[in-house]
C-alpha cells in the first residue's frame, strides 16, 4: 500500500505527460499557421499571373489571328467607316485542351463570319510570361477571351477593325496543404480572371 500511495504522489514525469498530449495540437496549430501564408501566397501569385498575362495579351499579337486582317465592311450591313456591333463581332474565347495546339471558338450564342485560326506561338509566349510569376501554371489551366468593346470602325485601313476587352483567365488551379499531405488531398483554388482595353495587338513582347 506505501509503495502505490508513493506512485500516486510521484509527479516526475508529469511534464514529460503534459507535452506529449499537447505536441500533436502544436504542431497541427503550426501547421495550419504556415499552410494559411502559403494559401495566401499562391493566391497572391495567381492574381498577379492574371494581370501579367492579360497586359502582355493586350500590347502583343492576338491570338486569334484572323482578326488582325479581317475587314467587317460587308458584314452584317456594315459599309467602310461603321462601327463594328457586337452583332457581327459577339467575342472570342481561345483555349488550349490536352496536348493539343489552341483552338479559338465564337462566343456563346454569337455568330462570327471571320475566321478562328490560333496563334500557337502568341498563346505559348503568354502562358510562359505568367509561369515567370507562377511557375506551375499549364497552358490548359489558361483562357483568353476576347469580347466586344465598342471600339472599332469596319475597314479601319491602320490596323485590327475591332479594338476588343482582352481577359485573361486562371482556372483549375489546386494548392496542397501541409496538413493534409498524408491522405494525399488537395484544395481547389478560385479561379482568377482579369480584364483590360486591347492596345497594338501586335509584337513578340510586352513591359
Amino acid at each position: 500500500m506505501t509503495m502505490w500511495s508513493a506512485l500516486h504522489r510521484n509527479c516526475r514525469g508529469s511534464t514529460a505527460a503534459e507535452f506529449a498530449l499537447l505536441l500533436p495540437l502544436t504542431l497541427l496549430f503550426l501547421l495550419g499557421m504556415i499552410d494559411v501564408g502559403r494559401y495566401m501566397w499562391e493566391v497572391n501569385r495567381a492574381e498577379k499571373a492574371t494581370q501579367i498575362g492579360a497586359r502582355w495579351a493586350a500590347a502583343t499579337n492576338i491570338i486569334a489571328s484572323d482578326l488582325n486582317t479581317y475587314n467587317f465592311a460587308g458584314t452584317g450591313g456594315l459599309t467602310a467607316g461603321d462601327a463594328v456591333s457586337s452583332t457581327a463581332f459577339p467575342g472570342v474565347s481561345c483555349t488550349k485542351s490536352g496536348g493539343g495546339a489552341p483552338s479559338c471558338s465564337c462566343a456563346t450564342g454569337g455568330t462570327c463570319s471571320f475566321g478562328l485560326t490560333a496563334d500557337t506561338t502568341a498563346f505559348n509566349r503568354l502562358v510562359t510570361r505568367m509561369q515567370q510569376i507562377k511557375p506551375d501554371i499549364t497552358a490548359n489551366q489558361v483562357a483568353v477571351d476576347y469580347g466586344y468593346s465598342g471600339i472599332g470602325f469596319a475597314g479601319d485601313p491602320t490596323g485590327a477593325d475591332v479594338s476588343p476587352l482582352v481577359t485573361v483567365k486562371l482556372q483549375n488551379l489546386t494548392f496542397s496543404p501541409m496538413l493534409l499531405v498524408l491522405f494525399s488531398t488537395n484544395v481547389s483554388l478560385p479561379d482568377f480572371s482579369y480584364t483590360v482595353t486591347a492596345e497594338d495587338l501586335r509584337g513578340t513582347q510586352s513591359n
